[in-house]
């Protein structure tokens, strides 16, 4: 039952990872906490991230190299990493009953592969310890003191309501994936407090192409290749994974941990990507291994024979590049270098990238408040003495693969543990 009268030791705006870490950490230490969500139920990126599995961290121990992908920021974040990191997290899910698996890369999931028990497990700590919860419930004015002090006294909800603490923490979440809630709220109370927000935009999303050919295979994928991005004839930078052919472009971690660094080199001129389907066999021998296929199937048509080298869709795709009487050719029409032909496109399908797509589309956007307006060694505010800022937030740029759930975990934890203090 709400409370409008009581004063809290603290109020946590937002239901996601920071929030109910930061709510668990305090409640277990004996603080009063309210937790305000305004979406009907807490967690929905959180069930989500991962694909619906959750990638909870990226299982580097030592806190200097996870810490090495924040480039220039890791400075921040030395001193929240060194109360709680990688090791920390993994211990506080494993001890209170979830059972971890560590993947490629690093990536560390449930070994549910199931999203909601991690969401189920915070939620159920949550309740052990006493938070109040109180969904459907949009904060829309933060309340500061009239004197010198410069404190936070009290929140308003689009209810009407208005409640008191102590203590504040914004875990809003930023403004990648506005479906699921984060719609940039904790930036505007920010600024409205007099706090410095740098613009979101997408850093972490699918990259837009102008290939129709492959645009009409989406939804197929190919396991292992290598991406070029080249500028002005020189390639910029390569990586290798998997990759997610769509309506749009390309997708897949591949991709979306590569897209910053596009759209840093679409700011200087045009950008295109050259795609080897086959990074570990040199031209050569990739052309042996298509001609002993097409030795043992003289008789048969291309169309029908390249799929057993190609994923169904990816070889009609294939074919696309080459005149259509190509594909209805008896193998044993098929001359040296057409079949040279076809190995040169399998190691280069080029394609310009036309751009990225937006807010709505993105698993990670940058933006937020300037991190040299918070006090890292508790996550408080640089104005606002009893006012915490939390995970995403915070203007800090970072790749998919647990990095980002870990930067909520670390936050708010540490956040939890100083409200006894405060």
């Amino acid at each position: 039952m709400k409370n409008e009268n009581k004063q809290y030791d603290l109020i946590v705006i937002g239901g996601g990872p920071a929030g109910m870490m930061t709510s668990v950490i305090a409640a277990k230490d004996g603080a009063s906490v309210l937790l305000l969500e305004k979406n009907d139920s807490l967690g929905k990126k959180l069930k989500l991230t991962g694909g619906g599995r959750c990638n909870i961290t990226n299982n580097q121990i030592n806190p200097k190299d996870f810490l090495e992908v924040f480039g220039e920021n890791k400075k921040f974040l030395f001193s929240p990493f060194s109360q709680f990191a990688v090791k920390e997290t993994m211990n506080f899910f494993e001890k209170n009953g979830l059972s971890l698996v560590t993947e490629a890369r690093n990536r560390v999931f449930p070994k549910s592969q199931k999203a909601v028990d991690v969401f189920n497990l915070l939620e159920k700590l949550m309740r052990k310890n006493g938070v109040e919860i109180l969904t459907n419930r949009q904060v829309v004015k933060i309340n500061q003191s009239g004197d010198d002090t410069k404190i936070i006294t009290s929140i308003k909800t689009k209810k009407g309501e208005e409640f008191f603490a102590k203590n504040f923490a914004i875990a809003t979440g930023g403004a990648s994936a506005p479906k699921t809630g984060s719609t940039g709220d904790g930036f505007r109370f920010l600024q409205k407090l007099g706090h410095t927000i740098k613009k979101p935009n997408p850093n972490v999303v699918p990259l837009k192409t102008d290939s129709k050919i492959l645009h009409d295979i989406s939804g197929t994928s190919w396991s292992f290749c290598k991406i070029r991005f080249i500028q002005d004839n020189k390639t910029a930078f390569s990586k290798t994974g998997k990759i997610l052919f769509t309506h749009f472009g390309l997708s897949a971690p591949l991709i979306l941990n590569s897209s910053y660094e596009v759209k840093q080199l679409l700011k200087k001129g045009e950008v295109f990507a050259s795609i080897d389907l086959f990074p570990d066999t040199e031209e050569p021998d990739l052309n042996r291994k298509l001609w002993r296929l097409f030795e043992k199937n003289k008789n048969k048509k291309l169309k029908n024979v390249l799929p057993d080298f190609l994923q169904k869709q990816l070889a009609n795709a294939i074919l696309q590049y080459f005149p259509e009487e190509l594909a209805n050719k008896d193998i044993n029409e098929i001359s040296k270098d057409e079949r040279k032909a076809l190995v040169k496109k399998m190691k280069n399908l080029k394609m310009q990238i036309t751009g990225t797509l937006g807010l709505e589309k993105a698993v990670i956007a940058d933006g937020g408040l300037v991190l040299e307006e918070v006090n890292f060694s508790n996550m408080t505010s640089k104005l606002y003495s009893n006012l915490y800022v939390l995970g995403d937030i915070l203007n800090i740029n970072r790749p998919s693969g647990g990095y980002s759930l870990q930067l909520c975990w670390t936050t708010g934890y540490v956040a939890g543990k100083d409200i006894k203090n405060s």
